[in-house]
């Protein structure tokens, strides 16, 4: 990957695997990201700096001067930064590292902006394509229609989806156990028409795919070993690009897809936040914007001023 040693190697390819799977991000978002770190591996490594874990707030703001002193443009020293910050933050929360080496790394404030979510006709659209292509699909049909109501229903992270087993289900209570980032459980509820489509997967699809190192694996891929993340993301690019005008998404558009329309119809955040998983309410207030046409419309009808 660059001229950098083993150490940063293995950490950047455990980097890339996050990236893509718990993040659901772009493939040129992550080749943006690794190409920055890599630059950062390289300079560090000049440094003597063999290991990640031993990067310092030091190491960090020399590899940016360096940067600044070749005539990078601001922009791009931004995202560097960021790329650097958010680097370092994982290292600590992963135990790569004992802290936070780019914590006091000065960066432009970031404005966070959610992917596009898909309306509620949009979404009946996906799903009543899929039921009607099941037949000539077969039991891949039977599993795409599974995955994309139980990332409707739940909003659960492309990582925890592919993750789950099938004794992760409790078909009485509708409700999914999955295992969330920093290894934290959950138990996420699920509707009627998710079990209905789960139901027709595990009872006539994934044994058809099934075979004999399937594993407990809920959901399979055609060879029948446990479903990748790669393939669900294409599953669902592909199964939205047949309603016309719909936005692109992926996965992560359909967990805030699941967010927009809870707090659409009502939910509270607290109760979105535990759905979702975040462990700061912080992280679910981006969601907030969704339900504005839905409070002024409450406030209008309630208020005494209004």
């Amino acid at each position: 990957m660059g001229d950098f040693s083993e150490a940063w190697a293995r950490t950047l390819a455990d980097y890339e695997r996050h990236l893509c799977e718990e993040r659901d991000l772009s493939e040129h978002t992550v080749r943006a990201y690794l190409t920055d770190l890599a630059s950062l591996a390289e300079h560090a490594t000049l440094l003597h700096v063999a290991d990640p874990a031993e990067l310092t707030i030091r190491t960090l703001r020399s590899w940016l001067a360096n940067l600044q002193t070749r005539g990078r443009a601001r922009t791009t020293m931004a995202r560097r930064s960021t790329a650097a910050r958010v680097f370092t933050a994982w290292l600590e929360r992963t135990g790569r590292a004992t802290s936070d080496a780019g914590a006091l790394l000065a960066a432009p404030k970031a404005h966070r902006t959610l992917p596009p979510a898909l309306n509620q006709i949009d979404m009946r659209a996906v799903v009543d394509a899929i039921v009607d292509s099941v037949e000539d699909d077969g039991p891949t049909g039977l599993r795409d229609l599974a995955i994309i109501e139980m990332l409707w229903a739940t909003g659960v992270r492309v990582g925890e989806l592919v993750g789950a087993d099938v004794d992760d289900l409790d078909t009485s209570r509708r409700v999914l156990r999955v295992l969330g980032k920093g290894a934290k459980e959950r138990m996420v509820p699920y509707g009627v028409p998710a079990a209905d489509a789960l139901s027709a997967w595990l009872e006539r699809g994934r044994p058809a795919l099934a075979v004999a190192g399937s594993g407990p694996a809920l959901f399979l891929g055609a060879r029948g070993g446990r479903i990748d993340a790669r393939v669900v993301r294409r599953i669902v690019h592909e199964r939205v690009a047949a309603v016309p005008d719909a936005p692109d998404v992926g996965p992560h558009g359909l967990r805030h897809t699941a967010a927009t329309h809870l707090l659409e119809g009502g939910a509270d955040l607290r109760s979105v936040q535990e759905l979702l998983g975040h462990a700061s309410m912080g992280t679910t207030q981006i969601y907030t914007h969704v339900s504005a046409d839905r409070l002024r419309a409450a406030f209008t009808q309630a208020h005494p001023r209004a």
